[in-house]
């Protein structure tokens, strides 16, 4: 059974060491996601943070590892919770009492994880999940509220549910047309009922990308923030960019519910800058610079002039080279940072420093590279750069991708090499039955950059899989004890 008393002990010292009222103005901050195969320490990430005077991070989940790398570092967290959760939190009080001890209340001690923000669920109304997560969502934020309310931390730790901009349309493409889809007004609208009841603000993810990316008519100058040709016209309103489009139809959206007041924070925006035809470094700087100096201006929108977003979280922090690539192959780039904590390129984030700070103190591996062996018979590589590609990122490759056209054996190499990396520079992991050699010549050419891996010291996969099992287990076993393991797992 939980024992909620030291826990409400430490909640009260941590509330007591922080200045209670939340920051107003509008801020930038950053998603750290972690699906990558090359990781740095955590603590070398926080650094990398507080050397760019970031002050506000987004997780996608509990990692005990990042949690307590971030304790005492006075950055602002969202914490989030993965969509296959919601069903098991929502039918159990019990497990979501667990895991808001486990991973909220036991880091927010004295000097611990400044925790401001759950994410119950991640874009859980997209239209691609065919609904298997909408009735889920009211009960798990419900259950999760009432365990804020048991640890006594519900009036600092806000509820919210980010949601993907498809959640909304609007009629000819207007912004004062706004509506949410049909199937999603009712559950939306218990949801902002019960984010202003609750002081929390709609959380929304917006990608201008995406829009250029899936409609070969999308004007390309209207992703951007230097002014268009194609400047949508709406009543007296003229929009000028994709974002201000896109933010002002969720207000009207919002309005439509009686809620046209609520604050809004950006919980994911960005530009890939590899893997795809308009993901590069030069548009990635320029729409992220553009972004960054148009929330700075105060300007806000046609519909909130001077109320810019309460916060808005760049995606994300890093390259994650583990990503499904089912959207895109531009999926695995929109860092702003390398997987190795290098910036891509110059980005002044208004926070202090006018242009990025790389990682310090990042452990590489040898400068050393796996290539196509210039003697060999390459006749029959292609099976094995399909089980390197199956394995590592091959993603620039790809039509689009910065490493396109660097040649047929140079495919064959940077395929070779990103399996090497992968696999700590292993001298098996090098000879593809004699195809392969390596080299101290680094390979890369122009802008296809040949990586040497890290020293993963970082977040261990295999360490990371079994604190998540550990968590399922205590999860069943309290539900056992308690007599509710009724849900379907």
């Amino acid at each position: 059974m939980l024992q909620p008393t030291l826990t409400l002990l430490f909640s009260l010292l941590f509330l007591c060491c922080l200045s209670l009222p939340m920051a107003s103005e509008s801020a930038i901050g950053v998603n750290w996601g972690t699906l990558s195969s090359h990781r740095l320490k955590p603590s070398t990430v926080v650094n990398l943070l507080r050397d760019n005077k970031i002050s506000k991070v987004k997780l996608f989940e509990a990692d005990p590892a990042i949690l307590k790398a971030l304790m005492g570092s006075a950055i602002q967290v969202m914490v989030g919770i993965p969509n296959e959760m919601l069903s098991l939190l929502g039918g159990s009080s019990v497990a979501a009492d667990y895991w808001v001890q486990r991973n909220v209340s036991a880091f927010m001690t004295k000097g611990g994880a400044d925790i401001r923000y759950i994410a119950v669920g991640n874009e859980p109304f997209l239209t691609s999940y065919n609904g298997q997560f909408i009735n889920l969502v009211i009960p798990a934020i419900t259950n999760i509220q009432q365990s804020l309310v048991k640890a006594n931390l519900a009036g600092y730790v806000k509820i919210v549910v980010p949601c993907n901009a498809d959640a909304y349309e609007s009629s000819g493409g207007l912004p004062s047309q706004g509506v949410f889809r049909s199937e999603l007004t009712q559950i939306i609208t218990q949801l902002v009922q019960f984010l202003n009841s609750n002081g929390s603000p709609f959380v929304v993810n917006i990608y201008p990308f995406l829009s250029l990316y899936d409609n070969g008519d999308f004007p390309g100058d209207y992703a951007f923030f230097q002014g268009t040709t194609h400047a949508v016209t709406d009543g007296s309103n003229v929009y000028t960019n994709a974002f201000d489009g896109n933010y002002d139809t969720l207000v009207s959206a919002l309005g439509k519910l009686g809620y046209g007041q609520m604050p809004i924070v950006i919980g994911e925006i960005g530009w890939p800058s590899d893997g795809a035809i308009g993901a590069n470094i030069t548009a990635a700087r320029v729409f992220n610079q553009g972004l960054v100096y148009h929330i700075a201006s105060n300007k806000g929108t046609p519909l909130r002039p001077n109320v810019p977003p309460m916060d808005v979280y760049l995606f994300g922090l890093f390259d994650e080279g583990a990503k499904s690539t089912l959207p895109g192959n531009f999926e695995r780039h929109w860092g702003i940072f390398s997987f190795d904590g290098q910036a891509k390129y110059s980005l002044n984030l208004g926070l202090g420093n006018k242009e990025l700070r790389n990682a310090r103190n990042v452990e590489y591996l040898p400068s050393r590279w796996c290539v196509a062996n210039p003697l060999s018979d390459l006749t029959n590589v292609v099976n094995h750069m399909k089980i390197a590609c199956s394995v590592a990122d091959c993603t620039t490759l790809n039509y689009g991708g910065s490493c396109n056209e660097i040649g047929e054996k140079g495919n064959i190499s940077y395929a070779f090499n990103s399996f090497y990396q992968l696999r700590m520079q292993d001298s098996q992991s090098c000879e593809f039955d004699g195809l392969g050699m390596v080299t101290f010549l680094d390979p890369s050419v122009g802008d296809c950059h040949f990586l040497v891996g890290v020293i993963d010291r970082g977040l261990n996969k295999d360490s990371s899989a079994c604190q998540k099992t550990y968590q399922w287990l205590v999860i069943v076993l309290l539900l056992i004890l308690h007599g509710t393991f009724f849900l379907s797992m």
